[in-house]
């Protein structure tokens, strides 16, 4: 009877196409081999009927029992984690709709979709490397547990679910009223900003860094968590808990910076020095007292000459700061290596395709460079005719050896390249054609992949 669950592991991950832990679906972003009901009904579908002859009749043995459950304890689970992939992606593409109004878009349900769809996609991993533990050791006992939520918003991150974070939020802008309660009534602009960083600085420890090697610095479930973050996020931070309290806080990127501030008529009393510092300084970190930055350049004349970041700007820089730190974490094994690296390296008189083309291709870790992706993907919605962004997205499908999605990817972007761009793009592209022809033929006769529409 064993032989017969065995049999019935074996045919559900044949469902699922026998493919690669981070194999994705380009276009949606969700994990492909999960078509509803197919996992359970192939499963079915392998164990032989049992006979009712007296003779040879079987019962089923605890192993057998227990093997069975756990496969339909990972099926169920797989199946949820693929739903919320799905379901982050199309609220996150709603959130950032272009038939909105920016002012409507709310910056932290964007940047929590992200982060939903990011660690549903690392569930999955974990889960497949559970089961296929399960399969390896057929004494050991994994016990998965039943799913305590049905949707995406119930689903925890870091112990809270999407209600949980954003009153997070809701809970600082409290924490502003209360310590706004001892000065004026009708506070001034300086004192509900001097209180607002009292908060976030003092009371809840929020620290700014220039330098993120961590990606949970990038997710803003973690960053209200740990207080820890990027430039970006505690910006996001900072104009949602301002947001609350009917104040509004714009920006602007400067450099590699970003910097907030209120929009106010009277921009002066941002820079008036008090006890040392300045209340833009304060908000904005040491980065406008460093003479190396852009940053430190700033005043109460040109700010008012700088362009306003929108809410869809300040969710793509959120984003390409993510798919960065991603490829990096990618690439850690491949020291120096560029995304563009390979265009350079093609010589257009050279015609004659290389067999070993194909094993040149970099091994790069396939969870970070799929979060890559999948960062990329998510900045084309924002950003659909960025020409740079999309040869960047072809180049980490090149890398995952998706070269067909790639061919497609660098075609499209060859008609919004420069002239000089697209001629470096058009060889390159011939050469990935050559290397998609090879993959189909060594791909012949396996069978295909499920794909989640």
């Amino acid at each position: 009877m064993v032989s017969s669950v065995v049999k019935v592991s074996t045919v559900a991950m044949v469902s699922l196409g026998i493919c690669s832990r981070c194999n994705f679906d380009g276009r949606v972003g969700c994990w492909i081999g999960n078509q509803k009901g197919k996992w359970n009904k192939l499963a079915a579908a392998a164990v032989p009927a049992s006979t009712k002859t007296p003779k040879f009749r079987m019962s089923i043995s605890p192993m057998a029992s227990s093997a069975a459950l756990a496969e339909t304890q990972w099926s169920s689970r797989a199946k949820f984690y693929t739903e919320v992939l799905k379901d982050a992606r199309e609220k996150f593409t709603q959130e950032i709709s272009f038939q909105s109004m920016d002012k409507d878009i709310s910056l932290s349900k964007a940047l929590l979709y992200i982060a939903y769809e990011d660690e549903a996609f690392m569930a999955f991993n974990r889960e497949m490397d559970a089961y296929s533990l399960q399969n390896e050791r057929r004494s050991a006992s994994l016990a998965f547990d039943s799913l305590d939520w049905k949707c995406m918003e119930a689903m925890p991150l870091d112990g809270k679910n999407m209600s949980e974070w954003m009153a997070v939020l809701d809970s600082i802008a409290r924490e502003v009223e209360v310590e706004l309660v001892p000065r004026d009534i009708g506070c001034h602009l300086v004192e509900v900003l001097d209180a607002v960083n009292v908060v976030l600085f003092k009371s809840r420890g929020f620290k700014r860094s220039s330098v993120i090697v961590d990606s949970k610095c990038s997710y803003l479930h973690s960053v209200l968590s740990s207080g820890y973050c990027s430039a970006i996020l505690l910006s996001v931070i900072y104009i949602e808990v301002c947001r609350r309290l009917n104040l509004t806080i714009v920006g602007s990127r400067i450099g590699e910076e970003f910097l907030i501030w209120p929009q106010t008529g009277n921009p002066e009393e941002l820079f008036k020095v008090t006890s040392g510092h300045s209340l833009f300084g304060i908000v904005n970190g040491k980065c406008v007292n460093d003479p190396r930055s852009m940053a430190s350049d700033i005043n109460s004349n040109s700010l008012l000459e700088l362009e306003i970041a929108t809410n869809r700007d300040i969710i793509g820089i959120a984003l390409a700061n993510l798919m960065r730190i991603h490829w990096k974490r990618a690439s850690r094994a491949n020291h120096g290596l560029m995304l563009t690296s390979p265009l350079r390296s093609v010589d257009k008189s050279d015609k004659k395709f290389n067999k070993s083309d194909a094993s040149r291709v970099p091994l790069l870790r396939p969870q970070d460079l799929r979060l890559a992706i999948m960062a990329s993907q998510r900045l084309l919605i924002l950003q659909p005719h960025n020409w740079v962004l999309r040869r960047d997205h072809g180049m980490m499908l090149y890398y995952s050896r998706e070269y067909e999605q790639a061919v497609q990817e660098l075609s499209i972007c060859m008609a919004f390249a420069p002239e000089e761009e697209a001629e470096v793009l058009e060889a390159f592209v011939e050469k990935l054609h050559l290397l998609r022809i090879e993959s189909s033929w060594k791909n012949q006769g396996c069978s295909g992949r499920l794909t989640v529409t």
